[in-house]
This record gives C-alpha cells, sequence and structure tokens, in this order.
C-alpha cells in the first residue's frame, strides 16, 4: 500500500489563536507531507507495501539498519502527526470525560495534577520530540517522552493523547516559548476523541 495524508476534520485558521493558521498548514502540507513522501518512496524501493503502518512501525529493527531507520523515523512522523490531527476538534470537549478521567483521577488525583504532570514532560524534551498520555501493556496510564518521530508502539506502549513539541508544531507564533505553546495546546485537545481511544485500547486488551 501507499500512503496519504488523513483528511483534516477542520480548516486551518481553526484553532485560531492557540495555533496560527499558518503554523496548522505548513504543519500538515509540508512537513507531514515530507513524511509520508519519504515513507511512500522507501515502501516501494524495498517492496514494503504488504505491511500497515503499525506493523512498519514495530517491526523497523527487522529490517537492515539504513531501511529501519528511515521507517522509524518517516513512519514514526506519519503515525504521529495522524494522531495529533485527529484528537483535536475546535468544538471538542475540553475536560476529561468517562473512563479515561477516572483513570486519570486514580492515577493523578485529579485533572490539574495532571496536567502540571504532562506539562512538565513536554518541557523536559530536549529538541524535538513529542509528550504522550498512554497505556502500557498492564493497562496503566503513563506519561511519557519520545525523541524526534518515535513512535510510542515501539516502546510497547498505546497512545491516547500526544502533544507535538517540534519547534516547527509552534515557532512562527511562539518562539522559543514552549510553555506557551503547551499552555494553550489544552484549548484545542477533544477530550471526546481521548476517552474513545482510552475505551478502543482497555477493550482491545493491549
Amino acid at each position: 500500500m501507499s500512503f496519504t495524508l488523513p483528511t483534516l476534520p477542520y480548516t486551518y485558521d481553526a484553532f485560531e489563536p492557540y495555533i496560527d493558521t499558518q503554523t496548522m498548514e505548513l504543519h500538515y502540507t509540508k512537513h507531514h507531507q515530507a513524511y509520508v513522501n519519504q515513507l511512500n518512496l522507501v515502501v516501494e524501493q524495498h517492496n514494503l507495501h504488504k505491511y500497515t503502518l503499525e506493523e512498519l512501525i514495530v517491526s523497523y529493527n527487522q529490517f537492515l539498519p539504513e531501511v529501519g531507520l528511515v521507517i522509524r523515523n518517516h513512519a514514526g512522523g506519519h503515525f504521529n502527526h495522524t494522531f495529533f490531527w485527529q484528537q483535536m476538534h475546535p468544538k471538542g470537549v475540553r475536560n476529561p470525560v468517562g473512563n479515561s478521567a477516572k483513570a486519570i483521577e486514580n492515577a493523578y488525583k485529579t485533572y490539574d495534577l495532571f496536567k502540571v504532570a504532562f506539562e512538565n514532560a513536554a518541557k523536559s524534551v530536549f529538541g524535538s520530540g513529542w509528550a504522550w498520555l498512554c497505556i502500557d501493556e498492564k493497562g496503566t496510564l503513563k506519561i511519557i517522552t519520545t525523541p524526534n518521530q518515535d513512535c510510542p508502539l515501539i516502546f510497547d506502549m498505546q497512545p491516547i493523547m500526544g502533544l507535538d513539541v517540534w519547534e516547527h508544531a509552534y515557532y512562527l507564533k511562539y518562539q522559543n516559548k514552549r510553555p506557551d505553546y503547551i499552555a494553550a495546546w489544552w484549548q484545542v485537545v477533544d477530550w471526546g476523541v481521548v476517552e474513545h481511544n482510552y475505551n478502543t485500547v482497555i477493550n482491545s486488551g493491549k
């Protein structure tokens, strides 16, 4: 198979003033597209069409090192960004709900304490990377970070929420003020999607 950009369920200006229009357009049409292009190139060159995106990600180290590195970076970049777009919505639910809310309270006592822990993780990423809320193999919520375009799947983690903290995600508006971008991002996360992600992972038994 070949991979394509997902269709966005909103316009580029949907998240103003929290994420600016130009950043959204460049992030989606240039950065995400570049990951898709490079991934499709390696798929074509090495006849990897039989693999799903997730299969490529979790088996990247079974290929030749130079092929595996491209898969790790670009399949990860495609997965991470697709996940990122899908968990945001201009009319989304802005606070945790349902089973995911209960799990957050069990793990972090309050939503506010969870936010502090997640923001601190996002701020701690050195250089480029991601902050994630994941479910581990025991069904426990964990906040983790990954460098570059590493995907939680390669660490046996199932993501239910993720924040891109590469500079291309925020620099046009926030410049070097990553903490301001992180704080603003709560205004675009759709906790209805996070709840769906949580229930899907828990019910799948992964």
